[in-house]
């Protein structure tokens, strides 16, 4: 996929073949550097889940040729700074803020541990343990957010180039070398797949100085990224249920979109995205689950990737992806109303399809989003990774892209997109909890699954009740998977 040049009246590009350079300059004594490489978990070779990710770690929490990460970590102390990356399937980011006052000698330890690593095999030992733990320990055990979404991903991607989880399978970390880390650095962090961006009170001519560094120590590479196709689509629904000690069930389900920025049904698609629940903003979902049945704490919708929901109310920027999914997340649901409130988020989802976003649903939520793009892009850091981001598309400045396709949007249109992109059928649900040989029992034998409330519910509420504890859920064996949570990434 070629990469497009960046114009605007805030950006500058300067291009060298496929590289770019993109600044944000300003009077901020801030300078913010986020460096992006066209590479990621996408690139693993088989075998190797989660080699992106640990290549990263180690430019960021390991040493240099010239000095340990001990050194560097004393060195960065008294700047008040730190270097951070993130790795999703198709982006590698590395990101960093520092006052003016220490620009100089910040970029001199930015710019050594980028370019010149130190690959210490105490470093590669420490970052694949952490790794490993992150995999086992942070997300198995402590985040069913996090959990049953990334498991959602892996059975929608299965056998496809994002069906792993950005930081791997325990068992192909346990088989890395530090040869494998250097390796993929010499082969995907180049300069044709290299972007970077920098915002802030820089001096002049620092991103043109930044831009003939990182020339004159990456290698050149191909550009060449290859098309990622689609996923095989179920016409079954699938279940995936995750056994795991747990005091209350959690959800994800979903399934692949060819919807992306960019597409004309976009902005069509985030609206009715939003209606349904919006990222800790309320909505449909939340309204007739929560508020009126007290069936949980949240539930959302998603039509891009957003990791680490559970610590932030915003996306992060340098998530872009070639595919996409459409997603649900509920939780935490009690055991003896899980099969309820799943019916109940299908019967939701249902109805958008069938019905429409309603007129006064349409007006609010497209105002909210018009609104809520200002906050999505509030710091430099973020406007300068969405900069990159709608390079990345195609498309104009995210926020001028966003509100002009809002304003030309009309009901018909999102109504239009749901039926279109959006389906009841064919998902793929993944449910963690307790008790999972029973709970597939009951999704087996269809029976009804009334609620029951320690207060009185108004007769609207207690009428459709009656029809969601018994709406079909029409799956069968084979199609319903268990698995302990100790092997999920393993």
């Amino acid at each position: 996929m070629k990469q497009l040049a960046l114009v605007s009246l805030t950006m500058v590009a300067l291009l060298d073949g496929a590289r770019q350079t993109v600044t944000l300059p300003g009077k901020s004594p801030l300078v913010t550097f986020r460096i992006v490489f066209q590479t990621g978990a996408a690139s693993d070779p088989v075998g190797k889940a989660g080699l992106a990710a640990l290549t990263a770690n180690l430019l960021t929490e390991g040493g240099t040729k010239h000095r340990t990460y001990k050194q560097i970590v004393e060195a960065l102390y008294p700047m008040a700074t730190s270097i951070a990356s993130q790795v999703d399937k198709e982006m590698m980011s590395i990101t960093a803020t520092t006052h003016i006052d220490n620009l100089e000698a910040f970029y001199g330890i930015f710019k050594e541990m980028l370019l010149e690593p130190g690959w210490r095999t105490e470093d590669f030992e420490r970052l694949r343990a952490n790794q490993m733990n992150y995999v086992r320990v942070s997300l198995r055990g402590n985040n069913d957010e996090e959990l049953g979404k990334e498991v959602l991903y892996e059975r929608i991607y299965a056998g496809h180039p994002y069906g792993h989880v950005n930081e791997g399978d325990v068992s192909d970390l346990q088989s890395m070398t530090i040869d494998d880390l250097r390796n993929f650095y010499a082969a995907n962090l180049t300069q044709a797949n290299l972007t970077i961006g920098i915002a802030g009170g820089y001096p002049d001519g620092f991103g043109a100085r930044m831009h003939k560094d990182f020339a004159a120590k990456l290698a050149k590479g191909s550009g060449e990224r290859p098309t990622v196709s689609a996923p095989k689509v179920s016409k079954n629904i699938m279940v995936t249920l995750v056994e795991k000690p747990t005091r209350s069930v959690a959800y994800s389900l979903g399934h692949a979109i060819s919807v992306r920025r960019g597409h004309p049904d976009y902005a069509a698609l985030l609206v009715a995205q939003s209606y349904l629940g919006y990222h800790r903003s309320g909505g449909r979902l939340f309204e007739r689950m929560r508020e009126e049945r007290g069936l949980n704490y949240g539930d959302y919708a998603y039509i891009e990737y957003f990791p680490r929901g559970m610590f932030q109310f915003e996306p992060d920027p340098n998530l872009a992806r070639q595919q996409q999914i459409f997603q649900i997340w509920i939780r935490p649901v009690e055991p003896e109303t899980a099969h309820f409130a799943l019916r109940l988020a299908l019967y939701e989802l249902a109805r958008l399809i069938k019905e429409g976003i309603p007129p006064d649903g349409f007006e609010r939520t497209r105002n909210f989003l018009s609104k809520n793009v200002n906050l999505l892009l509030k710091t430099k850091d973020a406007e300068l990774g969405y900069l990159i981001d709608s390079g990345y598309y195609g498309i104009p400045e995210y926020g001028k892209y966003l509100k002009s396709s809002l304003a030309k949007l009309a009901i018909d249109d999102v109504n239009a997109a749901v039926r279109k992109h959006l389906r009841a059928d064919g998902l793929h649900i993944v449910a963690i909890g307790q008790g999972m040989e029973a709970f597939k029992s009951r999704l087996l034998a269809g029976d009804a699954s009334p609620m029951t409330y320690n207060s009185p519910k108004p007769d609207e509420i207690v009428k459709e009740d009656k029809v969601v504890a018994s709406w079909k859920l029409p799956v069968t064996a084979e199609n319903i998977r268990i698995m302990p949570v100790d092997k999920v990434f393993e």
